[in-house]
This record gives C-alpha cells, structure tokens and sequence, in this order.
C-alpha cells in the first residue's frame, strides 16, 4: 500500500473543500472522526461498561469547555 504524503493531504482536502464546501467540511471531519472513535471503542470493548460511560461523559464536557 503507497504511503500518502503532504502532497496528497493537501490535494484530498482541497477536493474535500470544493465538494463539501466551507460551511459543511468542520461537520463531515467531526462525523468521520465520531466514526471512527466508535469503530476504535467497539474493537477495544472493555468488560466494564461503566468505564466506557465514565469516558463518554469526560469527552463530552471537554467538548463543552472547548466551544465555551
């Protein structure tokens, strides 16, 4: 599999930029990047669902700071 570089990154987002358009590319990252924190959390399940609460709450109130 080829490695992407700088170059690539710039033209993917560019491409992103002119379909998305400016108002919708901070939405769409947010999505992927939820996705794939889910994705992430489902192959690392722990036994203790507690503890998965206990973290969604922590990144909820940090994103509440963060926009605050």
């Amino acid at each position: 599999m080829p490695n992407i570089g700088p170059l690539e990154l710039v033209v993917i987002l560019i491409i992103a930029l002119l379909v998305l358009g400016p108002k919708r590319l901070p939405d769409a990252g947010r999505s992927i990047g939820k996705g794939i924190r889910e994705f992430k959390n489902a192959l690392t399940m722990s036994s203790d669902d507690d503890e998965d609460d206990d973290d969604e709450e922590r990144e909820r109130e940090r994103r509440r700071a963060a926009n605050a």
